[in-house]
């Protein structure tokens, strides 16, 4: 049941990030929050690391949980990494505002896939937590995610969608990490 609903997690997290295309940038390139570079290193981190998680998939209420080590944690950030705005023609589509050892990042203009994002650090210095709100619209679907990161703790991934001529789905990915 796990891996039915992981499956179809995935497949429909393909079929609508499929028609998008990603540039690669260099660090020469960025302008805000380095979230593909971030997303990259801790999936090599816990890569290396062995990580395992507990893990509950939710589909319209239906959920399963298990412990399961992760083999491929750049996949599973997939959604974080994807949320990236360091694109060359988003340079200036982004408001970014510091507030102590928090910093936002906020779409201007309604179009932009990704909506905010919130990066604490600790004393300015460690990632304490992410934050990510992205919205799709279109004459087919529409849909809402929201990702959470909290390094070493836990990520909850959750998205409400609604495809035209089916019914609304609603998903929801949330990792504890196990010692």
């Amino acid at each position: 049941m796990l891996k039915t609903l992981l499956y179809s997690f995935y497949l429909i997290l393909f079929l609508f990030s499929s028609c998008s295309e990603v540039k690669n940038t260099t660090s020469v390139d960025l302008v805000y929050f380095d979230l593909k570079g971030y997303f990259s290193n801790e999936a090599a981190r816990l890569t290396s690391m062995q990580q395992s998680v507990r893990k509950e998939v939710s589909r319209n209420g239906e959920k399963e949980s298990k412990v399961i080590l992760i083999n491929d944690w750049t996949k599973e950030f997939d959604l974080f990494i994807e949320s990236d705005i360091n694109k060359p023609s988003w340079t200036s589509s982004y408001k970014v505002e510091t507030n102590g050892d928090t910093t936002f990042y906020r779409a201007l203009t309604p179009d932009l896939r990704t909506r905010l994002i919130q990066i604490i650090k600790e004393e300015g210095k460690n990632i304490k937590s992410i934050s990510i709100s992205n919205k799709s619209l279109n004459k087919l679907y529409k849909s809402h995610e929201t990702l959470f990161y909290y390094p070493d703790s836990i990520y909850i991934i959750k998205k409400e969608q609604y495809v035209r001529f089916l019914s609304e789905n609603k998903y929801s990915v949330t990792g504890i990490f196990t010692d």
